[in-house]
């Protein structure tokens, strides 16, 4: 696994993720039918709370971005993205497993959506998420706090 670190964002972070969203999502973006340059940085921009939002770095730069949102019933776990060079390194997995983890102290389910035909999909269930339901954009999937707040290992 590559080292890695991980720092609360600030508001000054919000161009540097957006433009990282771009580079994630076009690929599947594209397959889909809907990527446009400009939509997919300002749904990022519109989104972007450093409060609830962190800044995943390798050697002082930025590599991906993970925010985790608290709503009544779930978290929401939104905006997780890892630059493709740092794909399949374990860092994805290494960050899921310290937000479930947190969940599942907190004994409280976590929510998301993933591209239909994304990678990341089998990331999510690796770590214990199952799907919810699906349209012809989005897998919602969802996943339950762990018993004895212990999380699912990868």
């Amino acid at each position: 696994m590559a080292d890695w670190g991980i720092r609360q964002a600030s508001a000054a972070d919000v161009e540097a993720v957006a433009a990282l969203r771009a580079v994630v999502l076009r690929a599947d973006l594209e397959r889909l039918g809907r990527y446009d340059e400009h939509r997919v940085r300002q749904r990022l921009r519109d989104g972007f709370v450093p409060e609830h939002t962190w800044v995943i770095e390798t050697a002082g730069a930025l590599a991906g971005c993970v925010a985790l949102r608290a709503a009544p019933e779930a978290h929401w776990l939104e905006h997780f993205y890892l630059h493709p060079a740092l794909q399949r390194r374990g860092i994805g997995s290494a960050v899921l497993r310290m937000l479930t983890a947190r969940c599942d102290r907190e004994r409280v389910r976590i929510r998301l959506n993933v591209l239909r035909g994304s990678q990341a999909r089998w990331l999510y269930e690796r770590h214990g998420f199952t799907v919810e339901s699906e349209d012809p954009v989005d897998v919602f999937m969802v996943r339950e706090p762990a018993a004895g707040g212990q999380g699912v290992s990868a």
